[in-house]
């Protein structure tokens, strides 16, 4: 029977113990029985339970520990048959010292790892960072320096972990614990000096104090390597920049705070794990990195009317972008409600539903706005009604067809003017007019003199080129009680949208071959 792991029960931690103290990550720990002479160990990894101090210190084992999220020293390893082995290149353990000083790196603790006679140079330094951050700087300063990694020459802890897209779970590689059998410190002239636990802490903390690591060399170097290890080029590498252009000037006026937060969602989330983090961000993690960015822009504190509610409008940028056509550069695949290969399946999928009972509420409250007569004509202030109604921000921005003017202009309009008369009870008095429902200013406006709202628009357009099924004579409009003119908006409101799905459906077929880095927002929003 197999135990699963726990990490519920922490084992019995020697708190005076300086030496345990540096090893502060102790899950899926590697053991391995003491070898014969001249036999490798064969190490095996533990999950079950983390490592802990009492059996450090009986040292029946040797032991090796991994790397949480975080970490405040990394490893060179040098093996006994590499090229940069002293035998082999006597300078070459300082050209590796020399690669990382960039970064504040200048002290390192060496010492031998076992009786085979390779190497391990510790870099312990001041501040606690991101481990996937310094494993992948370490790696590119010592590429950029010409060596090469690979086990048996050159090997970093911790290691640069391959990109993952199924969600499966990957460790960090394992080194071994310094000072157990065959371990020894060195000098600066690589001669074996006697030490304990006690003398290698002594080495740590002096080395800590001259490396002090500068993260904004950290952060530049993390910029090229990722642009480079993820191959951000051509289209791709200039929507990025497109993307940093608009964003990394802030806010210089009133009325930019939805675009920013749009830009700022676009670029994280097609691009943050290429730019800064070891993963696609997403949901919550998604969120406060949008918050984070635009509260640091210039002109944010001045400028940025939305503030007290900024979390919020982040919310909504997040919902809109992972529920768009766009994925997360790098992993080669679209969402599968957007996959023309399988529309059936993408049709039935619970996004589609959640989007259908969406699309119903928005009909619902245009609806009893309407019979109200209660729908403002300007955009924002219809945006800002609609949300009174339940309905969030993300929602209407993906569902703008249902009730933004522009968007109702060639659909809705023409359906509805063509079966309802002005003269109808929930609509103002006299028949010498076109009385718009959805507004009378701007582009909600019909032209003057038209015979009729659907003569005047082009055979073929969507939602424009007959009337509604079922639609009522002039005669039978004049008729209907508010209730019967609502429940028959919403069914032309409905028919509509059926057209529309038609459209969606012709542009699923153009989709693979169209840009997959055009903007997912109009220019327009409230």
């Amino acid at each position: 029977m197999q135990l699963a792991p726990s990490r519920a029960f922490p084992s019995v931690q020697e708190g005076d113990d300086p030496f345990l103290a540096l090893w502060s990550h102790r899950y899926d720990y590697l053991w391995a029985e003491h070898p014969n002479p001249d036999e490798r160990p064969e190490w095996q990894t533990e999950s079950r339970h983390p490592l802990s101090d009492r059996l450090l210190q009986q040292g029946a084992m040797l032991y090796g520990v991994r790397f949480g999220p975080t970490t405040r020293y990394c490893v060179l390893d040098v093996d006994k048959g590499s090229a940069y082995h002293p035998t082999r290149d006597r300078f070459a353990w300082r050209r590796l010292v020399a690669a990382l000083e960039v970064l504040g790196l200048v002290q390192a603790i060496i010492c031998t790892s076992s009786y085979s006679g390779g190497l391990h140079l510790y870099f312990p330094f001041d501040t606690e960072q991101k481990t996937w951050a310094i494993a992948l700087a370490v790696s590119t300063l010592l590429e950029n320096n010409g060596f090469k990694l690979a086990p048996g020459q050159l090997e970093v802890f911790p290691n640069c972990k391959a990109y993952v897209t199924s969600g499966e779970h990957s460790l960090y590689n394992g080194h071994r614990l310094p000072m157990q059998a065959g371990s020894y410190l060195l000098n600066q002239d690589l001669q074996m000096i006697w030490g304990n636990q006690e003398t290698f802490v002594q080495h740590w903390q002096f080395a800590q104090q001259r490396n002090s690591l500068d993260t904004k060399a950290l952060e530049r170097i993390l910029k090229a390597a990722r642009r480079r290890q993820f191959r951000v080029t051509g289209k791709a590498d200039k929507f990025l920049n497109d993307l940093n252009a608009e964003i990394e000037q802030g806010w210089t006026g009133a009325g930019q705070t939805n675009r920013l937060l749009g830009r700022i969602a676009m670029r994280s989330y097609i691009f943050g794990h290429v730019l800064y983090t070891d993963k696609p961000l997403e949901g919550n993690a998604l969120v406060h990195d949008i918050v984070t960015i635009a509260q640091a822009l210039p002109g944010y504190h001045d400028w940025c009317q939305h503030q007290q509610e900024v979390e919020k409008r982040a919310q909504d940028w997040m919902q809109a972008i992972e529920q768009s056509h766009y994925f997360h550069y790098g992993t080669d695949k679209r969402p599968a409600e957007l996959s023309p290969v399988r529309p059936d399946e993408s049709e039935s999928s619970w996004n589609q539903q959640q989007q259908a009972e969406a699309r119903a509420r928005i009909q619902q409250a245009v609806a009893n706005l309407l019979g109200k007569s209660a729908l403002p004509s300007g955009i924002t202030e219809r945006f800002d009604v609609l949300i009174t109604c339940g309905l969030s921000g993300a929602t209407l921005y993906r569902h703008r067809d249902l009730w933004h003017p522009r968007h109702l202009q060639n659909t809705t309009i023409g359906a509805i003017q063509s079966a309802v008369e002005p003269d109808c009870s929930w609509a103002a008095s006299g028949s010498t007019s076109h009385t718009n429902l959805l507004g009378e200013n701007g582009c909600n406006s019909l032209p003057e003199g038209s015979s009729s709202p659907l003569e005047c628009l082009e055979p073929g357009t969507i939602g424009c080129n007959s009337a509604p099924i079922g639609a009522l004579s002039q005669a039978e409009t004049r008729n209907m009680t508010q209730e019967e003119g609502i429940a028959y908006i919403k069914q032309v409101l409905k028919q509509v949208e059926a057209r529309r799905q038609v459209e969606i459906a012709q542009k699923r077929q153009r989709l693979a071959g169209q840009d997959q880095l055009a903007l997912p927002f109009d220019q327009e929003t409230p």
